[in-house]
């Protein structure tokens, strides 16, 4: 860790990660704005190297700023992380924040952006709320998974990962379909021929498995959705599983080879008689929630749904 300019930040001085999509000029902007609001209030604000020498190269200056390395201890004895991007950036400020166990704070610069608790017109509120500690925080169910190339029965320790989102199970580059089993708790449920299979967490319930026709879980509900994708077999539903149970796919020897993703991130090849087993995780990701609103308005803003024609429900009290 190294700070590039001004003093020593003292032990009782406040951190805040900036984590931003660099390679969008709002989002370089909107760091601007929320690394001199944070400084102005005497925070110390902190970036990963990467991102700073990417400002460098396009002169821009944060300065004081606090450059810390990549990796696990990046976001260790900070307060928060503010996240300016889409979801994929506060994914990506999820595999810092989770082993830190620092809440994550969203400001939407994508699409959808669901994941995100703010607009960038909310900005500058959102930066005095991080100030003022107005913000409350929630734990969020994750997924573990671990990989046996060779199943159950391979020699070689098996490769681990985790996902807040989804892990999902897809066919390799191959015209042909994936051959699979799905397990439940150790007791084989169903054969499919597929191309894939998403296994996702409440808060994924709206991203991949969402668009792969699952169903949308509010988060408070912990639970495992299991999602196949083009599957030919009779019994091909969405299932949504106790977050208690151990979910495993196993690929068929002699079908196409896979992969796996987690959260669209980090990838795992699965060759023909892998195995791979979901279950929850054993750490949570944080996420900072500027107000609490219910989850249905969430997805009514999110969505655009159309709601027209709702009178509420205090009109109807007296049973008219």
């Amino acid at each position: 860790m190294s700070t590039t300019s001004g003093t020593e930040a003292s032990p009782a001085q406040r951190r805040v990660l900036l984590l931003v999509h660099t390679g969008r000029a709002e989002a370089v902007r909107s760091a601007e704005l929320a690394h001199r609001k944070l400084t102005d209030a005497g925070m110390r604000v902190c970036m990963l190297d990467h991102e700073h020498a990417e400002f460098a190269r396009s002169g821009v200056s944060l300065d004081p700023i606090e450059v810390v390395e990549a990796g696990d201890d990046a976001a260790k004895g900070v307060e928060l992380i503010l996240v300016l991007g889409g979801d994929g950036t506060l994914l990506r400020g999820a595999e810092l924040a989770r082993p830190a166990g620092a809440p994550l704070l969203g400001v939407n610069l994508g699409h959808v952006g669901f994941l995100a608790e703010a607009e960038r017109k909310d900005l500058a509120t959102t930066v005095r709320a991080v100030v003022n500690r107005d913000y409350a925080v929630e734990e969020r169910m994750t997924l573990d998974v671990a990989v046996y190339n060779g199943g159950r029965a391979d020699a070689q320790p098996p490769i681990r990962g985790w996902a807040l989102n989804d892990a999902t199970l897809e066919k390799a580059a191959s015209p042909r379909m994936l051959e699979m089993v799905l397990e439940v708790d150790g007791r084989p449920l169903s054969r499919w021929g597929c191309d894939g299979v998403v296994c996702a967490t409440p808060t994924g319930s709206t991203a991949h498995a969402f668009s792969a026709g699952g169903p949308i879980v509010w988060p408070e509900v912990e639970a495992l959705l299991v999602v196949p994708l083009s599957a030919h077999a009779l019994f091909a539903r969405p299932l949504v599983v106790s977050e208690n149970r151990t979910v495993a796919l196993e690929v068929l020897p002699g079908t196409t080879n896979g992969v796996l993703w987690c959260d669209g991130r980090r990838m795992v090849e699965l060759p023909a008689g892998a195995r791979i087993e979901v279950s929850r995780g054993a750490l949570p990701v944080r996420l900072a929630r500027l107000q609490l609103a219910a989850f249905t308005d969430r997805l009514v803003a999110k969505f655009e749904l159309p709601v027209t024609g709702w009178r509420g429900r205090n009109e109807h009290a007296d049973g008219v």
